[in-house]
């Protein structure tokens, strides 16, 4: 799109076990009708080699910054590997 090569897949990390057994297993059932197309459009990405789904440890993953609200010191561990914070920062 914006014509930059891609030479290999972009990793997915998330933060959910269900969710890389679904994303990579095509024999894996899916109840709910939404997650059934969501999941679809995935495993074809996983399948074309486009995408890798990865697994990051629940205290690890960047997206909770924006997702939830987080106590204090969960915050400063997660906020400087995307923000700026300066160091003397305490909240």
């Amino acid at each position: 799109m914006f014509g930059v090569p891609v030479e290999e897949a972009t990793n997915l990390f998330v933060d959910n076990q269900s969710v890389v057994l679904n994303s990579a297993t095509p024999t894996s059932v899916l109840k709910k009708k939404h997650n059934a197309i969501a999941y679809h459009k995935v495993r074809e990405a996983v399948a074309a080699n486009i995408v890798q789904i990865a697994k990051v440890a629940g205290s690890k993953y960047l997206a909770d910054l924006f997702t939830k609200p987080l106590i204090k010191g969960v915050f400063l561990a997660l906020a400087p590997n995307i923000l700026y914070l300066p160091k003397a920062y305490d909240g």
